[in-house]
C-alpha cells in the first residue's frame, strides 16, 4: 500500500499549520508571518513516528507506511490537487477552533470535500483555551478529559455538540471520535490542541484506521511504473531556476527521466536534472533541508528540477513518458481541456489559476444558479474586460478573478471610467466571499433594475370625483377626487366603468402642493386633458387607471405580489372589461 495523502483544511487562523507543526516536531509556525501558512508544502510523516506519538497502535497489524500530510494555505491547493479529474487527497482533516466553531471558509471546505467524496475528520483545536481547562503534554484526549472538573468536561461536551449541531446543518451525521461505531457513516471530531499535544495522537489513529479500513484497495499500487503526479507549485529556487513542487500519487520518478508538463503554451516534455525529496518528519519547503534523490517513488513529495518549468500549470498534471509519448501527451492535454464545468450561452466570464479552482468556483455558483459562460484557467487579460462589457444582461455583465493575476492593459481598462461603469469585477482568494461579493452586487442591480421598471410600469387604481369639488369643467376639467385603491400617478389614462376614455391627468396636488403619485385614502385635486366634467364622466364617477396591455402581462405575470390586495381587485375589474371580447387580452 502506499502512503495516504493527507489535506488539512480550515479557516484563517483556527490552527492548519500549528497541527501539523505538531505532528511534525517541528517550527515552521515561528518563522511564518503572522502565523498564518505562506507556503504549500508536504510533509511525510513516517508510521514508526506515528506509532511512537500513539501507545495504543503499537499492537496493531498496520500496512501503510505512514502518512503524508499536504500544508496549504487555507483549501485552495485541495482544489488545485486533482488526479484523474478527481481530487488527489485520499483523506481530509477539516481544523476548526473549538470556541470560535464554524467560520466562512470552514462551510466552504465541507462543500469542495463533499463535491469530491474525500472522507474528512474534524480537528476541534485550541482545546487548551477551553477555561479552566488542565493539560497534559502530549497525552490522548480521553486521559486529559477524565483529570477536568464537571464544569470544564460540560463545557467541552457543549462546544463538541455545537460542531455536531452545524455539521447536520449541512447534512453530515458526526459525533466525537471515542463513540462513533461506524465511521463509513459519521463523522469523527477530534478535540485536540496542538499546543500542548492533546489529542494528536487520537487523531493518527482515526486517520490510520480510516486508510486501514476503507481504502486498502485506493491505496494499493505498483511503484515500479512511470510516475504519475500533480504540480502543487512553480518555484523558482536560487542556482536551480524555475522547479516544480508535484506530489506524485503513483509509480516512480527518476534523475534522466523525460517527463510530460502542462505549460501555458499547450503540453511540453523536458528531462529531470535533479530530485530533491525531504527528510521524514521535515516539511518541503523549508530551505536547505533537501536531500539530492536519484529516484522517489509514490506516494510523496518531490521538488523537481528541469529546463523549462517557468510556464507550467500548478494543479496540472505531470508524467514520466514511458513506452507511448504520444499517449502521455495526449493524455496530459486530455486533462486539462476536460474541465468539469457546465458553460451557458449567458452567464459570467470567470479566470483561475487551476483547472480545480476553475471547477469549484463554478460548482459553486451552479449551486446558487448562477451560469457561467466562459470558464478559463490563466491570467485576466484586455480580451476577458471587453468581453465582460458586450454581456446582454447587466446581471451578467461581470467578471470574476480566483486567485490569479491582472494583466496590465486589462488594469488600464478596468481604470477607465467608460468600462467600470459597464461591469463589475470581482476578485479574491475565497471563492465564498466572491460569491458573496457577486450576490450583493446583483441583488443591488435587480432591485435598481425592478424600481426603475416599476417606475416605467402603470399601476391600477380607481378613484371617485367628489361632489362640490368640480374646479374647472375643461380645458383641463380640474376636479377633486379620492383614490379607493392602488396607486394613481400623473400621466395616465383614464376609463370609465364601460371601458371609455375619460381623459389623461397632466397633473396632481395635495395640499396646494404638486406631486406624482397617491395612494388609497388619499384625497387630491387632479387636471384632466380631453375631458369635460358632465359629458365623459360626472360628480360621484368612479373611473379607472387605463393599462396598457402589456402592461397588464407584466403586472399579472411579475409583479403580483408587490400589488395590495385592492390594487388587485382594480387590476382585475379593469382586465375584465377587456376580457369579455378577448378571453386572452394581456396574456
Amino acid at each position: 500500500m502506499r502512503t495516504p495523502i493527507v489535506c488539512v483544511l480550515g479557516h484563517v487562523d483556527h490552527g492548519k499549520t500549528s497541527l501539523l507543526d505538531c505532528i511534525r516536531g517541528s517550527s515552521v509556525v515561528s518563522g511564518e508571518a503572522g502565523a498564518i501558512t505562506q507556503h504549500i508544502g508536504a510533509t511525510i510523516v513516517p508510521i514508526d513516528s506515528i506509532m511512537n506519538m500513539s501507545g495504543s497502535m503499537k499492537n496493531l497489524n498496520i500496512s501503510i507506511p505512514g502518512l503524508l500530510f499536504i500544508d496549504t494555505p487555507g483549501h485552495h491547493s485541495f482544489t488545485t490537487l486533482r488526479a484523474r479529474g478527481g481530487a488527489l487527497a485520499d483523506m481530509a482533516i477539516v481544523v476548526v477552533d473549538i470556541i470560535e466553531g464554524f467560520q466562512p471558509q470552514t462551510i466552504e471546505a465541507i462543500q469542495i470535500l463533499r463535491n469530491c467524496k474525500t472522507p474528512f475528520v474534524i480537528a476541534a483545536t485550541k482545546l487548551d483555551r477551553i477555561p479552566g481547562w488542565r493539560p497534559t503534554q502530549k497525552s490522548p484526549f480521553l486521559k486529559s478529559f477524565s483529570g477536568q472538573n464537571e464544569r470544564v468536561t460540560l463545557l467541552v461536551e457543549t462546544k463538541v455538540y455545537d460542531i455536531v449541531a452545524l455539521l447536520a446543518e449541512h447534512g453530515f451525521s458526526s459525533e466525537r471520535f471515542d463513540r462513533v461505531s461506524d465511521f463509513a457513516r459519521n463523522l469523527a471530531i477530534v478535540p485536540l490542541s496542538a499546543h500542548t499535544g492533546e489529542g494528536i495522537s487520537d487523531l493518527l489513529m482515526v486517520l490510520i484506521g480510516l486508510a486501514q479500513r476503507y481504502m486498502e484497495e485506493a491505496l494499493t499500487l505498483t511503484v515500479d511504473g512511470p510516475g504519475s503526479g500533480t504540480v502543487l507549485e512553480v518555484k523558482e529556487e536560487k542556482g536551480l531556476g524555475a522547479t516544480i513542487d508535484v506530489i506524485l500519487f503513483d509509480g516512480t520518478i527518476c534523475v534522466g527521466d523525460e517527463i510530460a508538463i502542462a505549460t501555458t503554451t499547450g503540453v511540453q516534455t523536458t528531462k529531470v536534472r535533479s530530485l530533491m525529496q525531504p527528510r521524514p518528519m521535515q516539511e518541503i519547503l523549508i530551505e536547505d533541508r533537501f536531500l539530492r534523490v536519484k529516484e522517489v517513488a509514490a506516494a510523496a513529495g518531490v521538488k523537481v528540477s528541469a529546463p523549462g518549468l517557468d510556464q507550467v500549470i500548478a494543479g496540472s498534471p505531470v508524467k514520466v513518458i514511458g513506452e507511448n509519448p504520444d499517449e502521455v501527451r495526449e493524455s496530459i492535454a486530455r486533462e486539462m481541456t476536460d474541465i468539469n464545468v457546465t458553460l451557458s450561452p449567458e452567464g459570467l466570464i470567470i479566470k483561475a489559476d487551476t483547472i480545480g479552482a476553475l471547477e469549484a468556483l463554478c460548482k459553486e455558483l451552479t449551486a446558487h444558479e448562477i451560469p457561467v459562460m466562459r470558464a478559463e484557467v490563466g491570467q485576466v487579460s484586455r480580451h476577458d474586460v471587453i468581453e465582460a462589457e458586450t454581456i446582454k444582461n447587466p446581471l451578467f455583465r461581470a467578471l470574476i478573478s480566483f486567485n490569479t493575476p491582472v494583466l496590465p492593459d486589462a488594469q488600464d481598462l478596468l481604470r477607465d471610467p467608460a468600462y467600470t461603469e459597464m461591469i463589475q469585477f470581482f476578485s479574491g482568494n475565497v471563492i465564498y466571499h466572491i460569491l458573496e461579493d457577486y450576490l450583493e452586487w446583483r441583488n443591488n442591480l435587480k432591485r435598481e433594475m425592478d424600481q426603475k421598471r416599476f417606475e416605467k410600469i402603470i399601476f391600477p387604481a380607481k378613484i371617485v370625483i367628489l361632489p362640490g369639488c368640480v374646479f374647472r369643467q375643461n380645458n383641463p376639467a380640474v376636479v377633486g377626487v379620492r383614490i379607493l385603491s392602488g396607486t394613481l400617478r400623473t400621466g395616465v389614462n383614464l376609463v370609465r366603468r364601460d371601458g371609455k376614455k375619460a381623459g389623461t391627468i397632466k397633473s396632481m396636488q395635495l395640499r396646494k402642493e404638486n406631486i406624482h403619485e397617491a395612494h388609497a385614502g388619499d384625497e387630491v385635486a387632479i387636471s384632466i386633458e380631453g375631458a369635460t366634467v358632465g359629458r365623459q364622466f360626472d360628480v360621484e364617477d368612479h373611473l379607472i387607471v387605463g393599462i396598457p396591455e402589456r402592461h397588464v402581462k407584466v403586472l399579472e405575470t411579475e409583479m403580483l405580489s408587490h400589488l395590495t390586495e385592492d390594487a388587485k381587485e382594480v387590476l382585475d375589474e379593469y382586465t375584465r372589461l377587456f376580457r369579455r371580447e378577448n378571453p386572452f387580452w394581456g396574456k
